[in-house]
């Protein structure tokens, strides 16, 4: 597959989780989190994106989001659980997406803040309208997405390559 071709990364940031007594890698989410992330789940089914490639973070809250986010896809997509997307940093977020197999065209990372929000803004060079205003005045809240686009090959991807052609989140 060519790898000048049009490619999205979906940033979804899992949903709003408990505070137990538990480590924070295992913490679970809390009711409005499992209300939440289906309908971040039917946004991305009515907006039309369907990643074919779901990276998401090991982390609990991550995973159950996920799980109740797929089902509203009309296709669930390949599904890889990565210990690098909790507690990533910006720079090892960005390491991740280069390192994808271009076969895939539309990438999910379903990680956490401040890094999702930090590779949202760093990644968009461009914005459509008003989406990036919408999406650094409200702070990536849980369970928001953010749909990135861009040309080229995953290995490509740095800072200012993609444009932001849409955010939504649950509560806006």
């Amino acid at each position: 597959m060519s790898v000048d071709v049009p490619r999205r990364i979906v940033l979804l940031r899992h949903a709003k989780a408990d505070w137990p007594q538990v480590s924070d890698h295992d913490r679970p989410l809390a009711e409005r989190g499992r209300k939440d992330a289906p309908m971040a789940g039917r946004w991305l089914a009515g907006a039309g994106v369907t990643p074919d490639l779901a990276l998401c973070s090991t982390a609990a809250r991550a995973r159950e989001t996920w799980k109740l986010c797929a089902p509203e896809l009309p296709k669930r997509p390949k599904t890889v659980y990565d210990e690098r997307l909790y507690e990533a940093s910006l720079g090892e977020l960005i390491a991740v997406i280069n390192g994808t197999d271009d076969a895939f065209t539309d990438l999910m990372l379903v990680g956490h803040n401040p890094a999702v929000h930090a590779l949202a803004d760093a990644l968009a060079g461009q914005a459509d309208g008003d989406t990036r205003d919408t999406m650094n005045r409200g702070g990536f809240p849980t369970s928001s997405v953010a749909v990135l686009t861009l040309t080229g090959g995953w290995k490509a991807v740095e800072g200012g390559t993609a444009r932001l052609v849409a955010f939504w989140s649950p509560h806006a």
